[in-house]
């Protein structure tokens, strides 16, 4: 058994950044199927911030717990029956198979089945974006979405960690794409081959009409709320699709939000009308359907960065304890990409 203590990030009662605190415990030691991994870099999501505020959300975990869905680090140690990687190796991974988090610590354990090896040379920092942020974008672009080649894109949140990811992807395959976000963000929007849309000061469906007349083929809300995905759903063109992946606007307007956008597009599939809703399952509901489903998306995009045909947009590089400061500015906002937490800094 190892002998030693590391550090975590967890919890210790709902509420603002303040309540994020480290502490300091025993190196976990892996079970049956699993693998310690010493964590290089872990990523800070929105809805880590969800979890964090709120303590009435559906899978919260008890008080205290760790946060962080994604983590890039070395094999350590592995536990009984695990033959597919061995100690030194670097990979990536979700922390699904844990339910809520774990990520923002110095050493997690996780099953040795849903980790991607890392070609040689990848920054972990760069590849712990593409665990969450560029496999949601994946998933719900082109499984969800059904994209293909030649159709317009309207991206809601284009600056943000899987606005940006979902812009990258967007390109490579050929999409026309459009884009909401401050003005503050309009070059990066623009350098990512999107035509940006002021989310502030500009009615984004008078301007898609004027862009393209007959409405876009897909749209990607992030944003959430009755309103806005109704809003959304008039961008499309007859046949388009309108793929709701997350409801941001929970940290400004509270948990309303999800009920709502459930309740709109839950209707939105009646209308007749040739736009359609698709069903989006949550990532812990495709990890629970599938343990396979991301790994050869994941080591399809890990090796695209690897050839420098993705270039993840990173926020900010923060030690572990700085946690609490990572929050802040991705509630504070105009802090384009994702923010990364890296715990041997």
């Amino acid at each position: 058994m190892t002998k030693g203590w590391t550090r975590k990030v967890v919890v210790t009662r709902h509420g603002g950044p303040e309540v994020l605190t480290t502490v300091t415990e025993a190196i976990p030691e892996p079970g049956p199927g699993e693998v310690r991994v010493r964590v290089l870099a872990a990523g800070v999501s929105a809805f880590d911030l969800m979890y964090r505020r709120w303590g009435r959300l559906p899978g919260t975990p008890a008080l205290p717990f760790a946060l962080g869905e994604d983590v890039v680090g070395d094999v350590d140690a592995l536990g009984p029956g695990v033959s597919r990687l061995a100690p030194g190796e670097r990979v990536a991974g979700g922390t699904w198979a844990r339910g809520v988090g774990g990520g923002y610590a110095e050493h997690v354990c996780l099953p040795a089945d849903q980790l991607v090896p890392l070609p040689p040379g990848v920054d972990p920092a760069e590849a712990v974006c593409l665990v969450v942020n560029y496999l949601t974008a994946h998933q719900h672009l082109h499984h969800i979405g059904q994209a293909r080649a030649g159709e317009r894109l309207l991206v809601h949140g284009a600056a943000g960690g899987v606005g940006t990811a979902l812009l990258e992807l967007g390109k490579l395959a050929g999409l026309e794409m459009f884009g909401t976000a401050s003005a503050s963000a309009f070059a990066l929007v623009e350098a990512l081959g999107a035509t940006p849309i002021d989310y502030r000061s500009e009615d984004f469906v008078a301007r898609i009409r004027e862009l393209t007349v007959a409405g876009v083929d897909i749209v990607v809300d992030t944003i959430g709320g009755g309103r806005h995905l109704w809003r959304s759903y008039r961008a499309l063109r007859t046949g388009g699709r309108l793929v709701w992946l997350g409801s941001s606007a929970v940290e400004t307007e509270g948990l309303r939000v999800a009920a709502t956008s459930m309740a709109i597009s839950a209707l939105l599939r009646w209308l007749p009308d040739g736009r359609s809703v698709p069903p989006c399952p949550t990532m812990d509901e495709l990890a629970r359907a599938d343990g396979e489903w991301y790994r050869a998306p994941l080591g399809m995009l890990l090796a695209l960065l690897a050839a420098g045909t993705l270039r993840p947009v990173i926020a900010g590089r923060l030690p572990l304890a700085e946690a609490a400061r990572a929050h802040r500015l991705l509630e504070q906002g105009g802090c384009p990409g994702k923010f990364v937490l890296l715990p041997g800094a």
